[in-house]
């Protein structure tokens, strides 16, 4: 199955899940609380509001990766990363800052490998944030005390 596939399936739409392709072509669905959509929506905004001028932030964007298709719950893009791939899905390259919202059924194992894939396609950061709004911010060389990109960005959201 392509990500085209996943796009044009009827059955697929409208689903309470985060769906995502592996390196096999086969869907993978995550449950998603209520909370994971609050933190998902309060860092996009806060991305428009630190970032505004710079790129774009939004939820949900499909990246290709070794591993199959990936979509990180947010990303920022800048100018010139949507300049270069335009409105392609899923894009070939992950956006400079990727977040990923980290539940309890998250495994150290499977957040490690994400960032790692996303780093490898091309992201600059990689932002991990619990349920209680607590965001990590990471470089290809580990993790900062802040986000170099959004330096105003702050490290624990208030709900």
């Amino acid at each position: 199955m392509t990500w085209q596939d996943v796009l044009n399936d009827k059955n697929l739409q409208d689903l309470p899940y985060k769906i995502e392709l592996n390196s096999w072509g086969l869907i993978e669905m995550t449950p998603r609380t209520n909370w994971h959509g609050y933190w998902k929506a309060e860092i996009a905004a806060l991305m428009r509001e630190v970032l505004i001028e710079d790129g774009k932030g939004f939820g949900s964007a499909s990246i290709d990766t070794p591993e199959g298709v990936k979509v990180p719950d947010v990303v920022w893009a800048s100018k010139a990363f949507l300049e270069r791939y335009g409105r392609g899905t899923p894009f070939p390259r992950a956006p400079e800052i990727c977040v990923e919202i980290v539940s309890p059924s998250n495994t150290k194992v499977e957040t490690e490998l994400r960032k790692s894939l996303f780093f490898s396609q091309g992201a600059s950061e990689v932002w991990l944030c619990n349920l209680e709004g607590a965001v990590t911010f990471f470089d290809r060389a580990g993790q900062l005390e802040r986000s170099i990109i959004a330096p105003d960005f702050p490290v624990q959201l208030e709900p």
